[in-house]
């Protein structure tokens, strides 16, 4: 935006003592730390111990910045304010000393501890308010995240709000008797994903449609446990009936941060893991997983709507309860891992050897890493998402919560469109809509172009699920082009030493070949293969040898849970009802699936002239 901090009269050491110093609670790393000044105040409203909203008052600051603007002026935000937005009871602006708002504070991660006589809002989105995206000249980063900010603030007066309420009994997990049903009639979890919106948080090197640099991009995700209390309503609305649950009674799903104890129902600190991709639709109908994100692991529950009752702890999401992770919290270093340490069906975590617990001692050792360079985000090149490069191409992002005994995959995952769009020195994701409950293959297949046919199958094991969508596209004079794509959803034949807490999850491989007959007669006369990732050494061989269309991975590669890729190949023939095979990477039994799919027929009626 062309800013730059000029200077922070006021900071203080980081190593300054906080609120929080000494509690079981989570602080944020490589903060810019500055006093609040003890004669300024806010209330809020609390309900059984769960934030509502902000009322009025302000907290000012000791200290802050001054900002330089590219164009010379400046913005004084040194002893700046945050005060209740009047519209929002969820927001706080940011306000300098002339009562300007340059940015705001929403998406609140917050707890009420030692006590309750702190209030901790471990994070918060801080966002570009209009006036400053306007004042800046670019109009197109209005509400854009900007920065994360912590506030740790003493509670010195409160009423009878800030009581949490006592924890039901019995328990409400999955698997566990509801009291007064019949024998077997159980709790079950089914996690909703209800809204998703997506930001850039971070860019290297970008100049544009033209360029080659990195673009970062992370979601605002917001999720929902389902509401049935015995009877079938709806969770998420305008969804048909992917928003409504078969789960008649809703477990509670526990949410505990990573290291802090051995829980119930698992023994360990179970917490659901969030991850988020993006998708090309190209011109001729392809589909390519342009970007996918590392694992972001959950560490609290704000429980914010939920039914009476069900709102008794930060780390249980009970019934009809909604969460939100923001975006800068999504990107927050100390919570995001590798896909490779979790075992996505069961949803377990290794945590043995993982990114924090290399060491395999049982403790965060390594609870802040270093820079990855943005391995563990999801990072797309500006030539992947240029429409100068990719005329006619379409966008579609999506978010996955993932929830250990989820009856239901599909509706923990969302889709949403957009078009990356460069403006001003920035790339966004504009026009954000459509928003959808289910996989992104599913959505591939509909609404088709004339001379378009398609379909998806689903292989549901215990190891996990998978999808394989093919769209067939008639090219005329004789040719059709078959676009397939393999998204491995959860699948993994995992191969783990240990157990929970402290298990070690040494691999766990998806697929490594996909392969379909090829009948005889039948000429290939195109084919292509991606991964997304532009990286040409790692790319699958392609053969149509010995009656088979093959596609391999080279040695050690995998298409692993969460990643689609796309495999596409033109031929003489129409297409006709069959069955690919897809092989798994790591030994076992079996060793194939079988799944239907359309695949290149010869045409018996032409083949020899007759008409």
């Amino acid at each position: 935006m062309g800013i730059s901090i000029a200077d922070s009269p006021g900071k203080l050491p980081a190593n300054s003592a906080r609120l929080t110093d000494g509690l079981n609670v989570r602080q944020a790393h490589n903060s810019e730390l500055f006093g609040i000044r003890e004669g300024s105040s806010i209330q809020f409203r609390a309900e059984s111990g769960s934030f509502v909203g902000f009322l009025n008052g302000s907290l000012q600051s000791r200290g802050g910045y001054n900002l330089s603007l590219q164009e010379g002026g400046s913005i004084p935000l040194v002893d700046f304010r945050l005060r209740p937005d009047p519209g929002n009871a969820m927001r706080l602006d940011v306000v300098s000393g002339d009562g300007k708002v340059w940015f705001y504070i929403d998406k609140l991660m917050y707890d009420l501890v030692n006590g309750n006589r702190v209030l901790a809002i471990y994070t918060a989105d801080m966002r570009v308010s209009r006036a400053l995206a306007e004042r800046v000249g670019h109009p197109e980063l209005i509400d854009a995240p900007a920065g994360d900010m912590e506030i740790l603030t003493q509670v010195t007066r409160q009423g009878g709000g800030g009581v949490r309420g006592t924890t039901p009994s019995p328990s409400h997990y999955h698997g566990e008797q509801v009291v007064g049903q019949p024998a077997g009639v159980v709790y079950q979890a089914d996690l909703f994903m209800q809204g998703i919106s997506v930001s850039r948080v971070n860019s290297s090197n970008v100049t544009g449609p033209g360029g080659s640099g990195k673009v970062v991009f992370a979601p605002n995700s917001t999720l929902r446990n389902n509401v049935n209390a015995g009877s079938a309503a709806t969770t998420i609305s305008g969804q048909g009936s992917a928003g409504t649950s078969s789960a008649l009674w809703t477990a509670w799903i526990p949410w505990h941060t990573k290291f802090s104890g051995n829980f119930p129902p698992y023994g360990n600190d179970q917490h659901p893991f969030l991850i988020w991709n993006l998708y090309r639709v190209n011109a001729d109908g392809s589909i390519e997983q342009i970007g996918r994100s590392g694992v972001k692991h959950a560490w609290l529950t704000t429980n914010q709507g939920c039914a009476p009752g069900e709102d008794f702890d930060s780390q249980v999401l009970g019934r009809s309860c909604s969460d939100t992770y923001g975006t800068g919290n999504n990107d927050a270093n100390e919570d995001l891992s590798f896909r490779s340490e979790i075992i996505p069906a069961t949803n377990q975590w290794g945590r043995c050897h993982s990114l924090f617990d290399p060491g395999c001692v049982g403790n965060n050792t390594n609870p802040n890493p270093s820079d990855d360079g943005f391995v563990r985000r999801m990072v797309v090149n500006e030539a992947q998402i240029s429409n100068t490069v990719n005329p006619g191409a379409s966008y579609l992002f999506d978010s996955w919560y993932l929830a250990r005994q989820d009856i239901n995959i599909y509706n923990s995952m969302a889709t949403i469109t957009g078009t990356p769009t460069f403006s001003g020195g920035n790339w966004t994701f504009a026009g954000q809509a459509n928003y959808r409950l289910g996989s992104v293959t599913d959505r591939w297949v509909e609404n088709l172009p004339a001379g378009t046919v398609a379909q998806s199958s689903e292989l549901a094991v215990g190891e996990g699920h998978a999808k394989v969508a093919v769209r067939v596209t008639n090219l005329g004079n004789g040719q059709w082009r078959y676009h397939y794509a393999v998204h491995n959803l959860d699948f993994a034949r995992a191969q783990t030493a240990g157990s929970e807490p402290n298990l070690d999850v040494l691999s766990n491989k998806g697929f490594n070949q996909f392969r379909m007959p090829l009948p005889v007669g039948v000429n290939v006369i195109a084919n292509k293969f991606s991964d997304g990732d532009l990286v040409s050494a790692n790319d699958w061989t392609f053969s149509s040898a010995g009656g088979q269309l093959t596609w391999a991975a080279p040695a050690g590669a995998s298409l692993d849970w969460g990643t689609l890729y796309l495999f596409s190949v033109t031929t003489d023939s129409p297409p006709k009802s069959g069955s690919a095979v897809i092989t798994v990477a790591q030994a076992g039994t079996p060793s194939t699936f079988d799944i239907p799919v359309l695949m290149p027929a010869p045409d018996v009626i032409f083949k020899h002239g007759f008409e």
